[in-house]
């Protein structure tokens, strides 16, 4: 952990499971909110056939956008109820292929400014009892007005 946080939004953790069945694209992939803290989220997705590109790993896309909402997730949990979040940039590393039963994704906000939020994410690939990190980016958030 980076450092602690006081949310804005005293109903931050509504607002984060809000966040996630509002959007319709990370609804149809599966992931799932598991936790979230102020400055953190934990996300987890069960792997499917579709899921997968053509060599049976877990596509790369779809890693991507498990760190990105996961980061999305951990920075919102920090700001106000008439705020929302927006990814601006993000790089991230593919470390090896993605290969197991489901993914696992951590995220922790490293700074938290007035307009700018930065975070870590990792994905994890679960096969039974072994997790490997496959992925590990860093993000930058806007805090914009809703």
């Amino acid at each position: 952990m980076y450092e602690s946080f006081n949310p804005a939004n005293p109903d931050y953790k509504s607002a984060v499971h809000a966040l996630f069945h509002r959007a319709g694209f990370i609804q149809a992939l599966g992931i799932q909110l598991k936790d979230v803290g102020p400055g953190w989220c934990e996300t987890t997705l069960t792997l499917e056939p579709r899921h997968l590109q053509q060599d049976g790993f877990a596509h790369a896309g779809l890693v991507a956008t498990m760190a990105d909402h996961t980061s999305g997730a951990a920075s919102g949990s920090l700001i106000a109820a008439n705020e929302m979040i927006l990814t601006v940039e993000y790089k991230i590393n593919l470390l090896r292929p993605g290969v197991g039963e489901s993914l696992f994704s951590r995220a922790e906000v490293i700074r938290a400014g007035k307009r700018i939020i930065v975070t870590e994410s990792a994905v994890f690939a679960n096969r039974g009892n072994e997790q490997k990190l496959i992925a590990k980016g860093i993000f930058t958030l806007s805090v914009l007005p809703k």
